[in-house]
């Protein structure tokens, strides 16, 4: 019994900490993102979680290691974007 309640009490403080971690990313993004910029990267969490995650993630590292210190702009969080996102592929049909 002893052993899983502290398997119980190991998960609580783990989403407590996933918690916090999120929590403070978020004050971190709204500190970073002019409103223009915050709100297309809720519109494409919402459309492609994965990619927004690898835009916050990119931000906030780029934060902590100061090569970041003013705020970005809608037009730079495009440019961003364009950059992280993997080339489409073009298929090219021929038809006899």
């Amino acid at each position: 019994m002893s052993h899983s309640n502290s398997n119980e009490t190991d998960n609580q403080e783990k989403q407590v900490n996933d918690t916090e971690i999120e929590a403070k990313q978020e004050q971190i993004l709204k500190q970073l993102l002019v409103p223009d910029a915050r709100l297309r990267l809720n519109n494409i969490k919402m459309v492609k979680p994965e990619l927004a995650n690898l835009v916050e993630n990119y931000l906030i590292g780029m934060v902590t290691q100061g090569k970041l210190n003013s705020q970005i702009s809608d037009d730079q969080l495009k440019q961003i974007l364009l950059s992280l996102q993997q080339p489409k592929r073009d298929f090219k049909i021929t038809r006899r």
